[in-house]
């Protein structure tokens, strides 16, 4: 139960090992209302983001994983054990923070938690010893006695994440862990959630309408839209493909010095009369496109990095299509033209 003190894990690169979760063609559907359509991919990553607008299928999506609702067709594994013939198995794996309160009424935290322990399969005596752990390691030790219904927001959000990890799952869903949180709350439950993350005793799944929550804590994202997989994206390799992602204001003649990228090749668009992107490629230096354009009679005003944010790959993820995970790494000039303008 220690997290804090667990020695952190290299995140999983054996591509022969099973995925966390694996999306085979997933359906979910009310009656007639399809409300999750024909996701597929795999997932590795410690720590998971899964993001949306409201409806977008999140909240469906978890409740499948943990096999509130069946499937409509289709089906997703979790690590390796399918949700529609291995439930049972798949429920001792799992831990679930929900959005709402679910708590026991007249029940005090460490009875509540105890309880939530033995629903996972611990014995009783195991059960108390680990619900104790669990809530000294949230920060609740000192008022495990009182009666949760006596907690303010911010306690009860703790309380929540005790019962989901007491039982030392190997996932851990938490659907928006920081609601209501005010910011010092925040920042101890950003905390708590990185270093379940680093420990590598736990694989994260983070719902959350706050961008900076999963930017901060996840590796890989995934947004959602109309119930469909509109992006996947993993945050590191796009850091790593943004080290060489430039953007340039001109003046001069731009459309020679464009031309001329070519030979260095380095993939470009034209985003404005004074403006360009540039991927560098590894042979590629800064100086090589000073050279290039004092050939070209053309000066370079500003010259700056790239990056995108969270915010710009989830806005641009509401104007395009549906994708299909794992996506190509890397960026391509169809990338940038499809980007985001502006530095």
């Amino acid at each position: 139960m220690d997290y804090a003190a667990a020695a952190p894990n290299e995140p999983q690169s054996n591509v022969s090992s099973p995925g966390v979760i694996t999306l085979d063609n997933l359906s979910v559907s009310f009656g007639r209302r399809p409300i999750l359509q024909n996701l597929r991919g795999e997932l590795r990553g410690r720590a998971i983001g899964l993001l949306g607008p409201n409806g977008a299928g999140k909240t469906t999506l978890i409740h499948t994983l943990l096999g509130f609702h069946p499937p409509s067709s289709g089906t997703a594994r979790i690590f390796d054990q399918d949700i529609r013939g291995d439930a049972n198995q798949i429920k001792s794996l799992i831990g679930y923070m929900p959005e709402r309160d679910s708590f026991i009424s007249k029940m005090s935290c460490v009875h509540f938690v105890r309880f939530m322990a033995e629903l996972s399969g611990l014995p009783p005596g195991a059960a108390l010893e680990r619900a104790h752990e669990a809530l000294f390691f949230v920060g609740l030790g000192e008022a495990r006695y009182r009666n949760v219904d006596t907690f303010s927001l911010g306690m009860k959000q703790l309380a929540k994440l005790a019962q989901a990890i007491v039982h030392g799952p190997k996932l851990i869903f938490l659907d928006e862990p920081t609601n209501g949180l005010d910011p010092p709350a925040r920042q101890r439950m950003i905390k708590m959630i990185r270093e379940i993350r680093d420990s590598g005793q736990a694989h994260i799944v983070l719902s959350s309408h706050l961008l900076r929550d999963v930017e901060e804590c996840c590796e890989e994202i995934l947004i959602l839209k109309d119930g469909r997989l509109v992006v996947y994206c993993n945050l590191e390799e796009e850091r790593k493909a943004n080290k060489k992602f430039l953007m340039l204001e001109t003046r001069g003649d731009q459309k020679t010095f464009a031309a001329s990228l070519s030979t260095l090749g380095c993939e470009y668009a034209v985003t404005g009369e004074h403006r360009l992107k540039v991927i560098l490629q590894e042979r590629t230096e800064i100086r090589d496109l000073y050279r290039l354009a004092s050939a070209a009679q053309m000066q370079i005003r500003r010259l700056t990095f790239k990056r995108d944010s969270l915010e710009d790959i989830f806005l641009k993820a509401m104007e395009n299509g549906a994708a299909e995970l794992p996506l190509p790494r890397g960026r391509g000039k169809k990338a940038m033209e499809n980007g985001h303008g502006g530095s």
